[in-house]
């Protein structure tokens, strides 16, 4: 293992060299470009055994992917926004024919208007494709869940693809230490690939052929059953890479100081690095505040969101993301967990579009829920955080 000083970008394209991965569609999008290159990069120097396929499009990558994965390899792209709108028909196909697919993916912002930054906009409308989402921190936790999402997707209870959801410029252009390993020590978490079922000229089969509707409803309930499966499997594999490497990431969700808080908010991304600082200093002034990072979007941690509002006075969700008339889709998601509670539930939307979310707009959320929970309502369902023509 070295320690060097990286992007989040080269942080996913070592991911993929040291888990071996055989077979990589290349489609160069911004801010997601960059991953592909550096994987270009190990190609041309010998460090990186694989077929390196550039293709004419996002949609044809993920084409590449499906066909690719079917045949019995480890497969690796990436993309962002426009791009992954492009693939939004074959996402279904991946995961309904259960291959275990891993992307990268720069959440960026999409059009119209056009823009290059942060937003949850693009991955966020793909969540009911089948595909499990995790959102990232920093640049080190890009590495270890590319290597985390080829163990969990290849697990038998699983056999889902993952995308592993890293914040636009935040993340992939900013440079951070990382500790970056090798080829041996990767092996030791990450064993070579064994398909279950794969396509072989010689024992040839049909996969994913014309269905009709007596079968269908099964094939959903068996994804679905995959999905809830995969919650202790991703709980078991964060367990081994934390002996083997000594990270503990906390599987589907992370608690920080949440143990005697009255109120929580969750965060995803890189929002949750801010949110540490401000309970930090909150916690100093006396005041019993606490944060969970959302870390897996699907499959949601419905039970561990439910134990936390279990013990505190309210609970506040933040969004990068609109689902538009009706806050943002994890405040969505957060309701529907916790059907039947009664203390105040607030979506904060910041940092959309690729806007800057402060220290001092973090600390604004705190306080609205601690004076949501001394009052023991909210004011407002849905909070707009620094938005030109909206009161606050």
């Amino acid at each position: 293992m070295v320690k060097r000083v990286v992007t989040g970008n080269y942080a996913a394209a070592h991911g993929a060299k040291i888990s071996r991965a055989e077979f990589v569609a290349a489609y160069p999008i911004t801010p997601q470009t960059f991953i592909v290159e550096h994987i270009s990069e190990f190609v041309n120097d010998g460090e990186m055994d694989c077929d390196f396929v550039r293709m004419e499009s996002e949609h044809s990558a993920m084409s590449a992917m499906v066909s690719a994965a079917a045949t019995g390899v480890r497969t690796f792209t990436a993309t962002a926004s426009q791009g992954l709108a492009l693939m939004h028909e074959i996402l279904f196909i991946g995961a309904a024919i259960r291959l275990p697919l891993v992307m990268p993916v720069v959440n960026r912002t999409v059009a119209a208007p056009i823009g290059i930054w942060a937003e949850y906009n693009d991955t966020m409308p793909q969540r009911d494709t089948g595909w499990m989402q995790v959102y990232v921190e920093d640049n080190q936790e890009v590495l270890d869940m590319v290597l985390q999402a080829y163990r969990i997707a290849e697990n038998r209870d699983v056999l889902l693809p993952m995308m592993v959801n890293l914040d636009a410029f935040i993340l992939s252009h900013t440079v951070e230490p990382v500790d970056l390993y090798g080829y041996e020590e990767a092996d030791k978490f990450l064993p070579k690939y064994e398909p279950h079922v794969h396509l072989l000229p010689e024992d040839p089969m049909a996969i994913g052929t014309f269905t009709p509707p007596e079968y269908i409803q099964e094939l959903r309930y068996q994804t679905d059953a995959a999905m809830e499966a995969s919650k202790k499997v991703i709980g078991e594999v964060n367990k081994e890479f934390a002996d083997l490497f000594g990270r503990d990431y906390g599987g589907l969700i992370e608690e920080y100081r949440t143990d005697d808080a009255e109120v929580v908010l969750v965060t995803l991304g890189t929002v949750t690095s801010t949110a540490r600082k401000v309970v930090d200093d909150l916690r100093e002034e006396g005041k019993a505040v606490g944060l969970v990072k959302l870390r897996f979007f699907r499959p949601y941690p419905t039970d561990e969101l439910r134990a936390i509002a279990d013990r505190v006075k309210a609970v506040g969700i933040y969004d990068r993301s609109i689902a538009f008339n009706n806050g943002g889709p994890s405040f969505i998601e957060a309701k529907s967990a916790l059907y039947g509670y009664t203390i105040p539930i607030v979506n904060f939307l910041a940092g959309i579009g690729g806007r800057d979310v402060f220290y001092s707009d973090v600390k604004l959320m705190f306080e609205t829920l601690l004076e949501a929970a001394s009052k023991g309502e909210a004011e407002k369902d849905v909070i707009w955080m620094s938005t030109r023509g909206v009161d606050a």
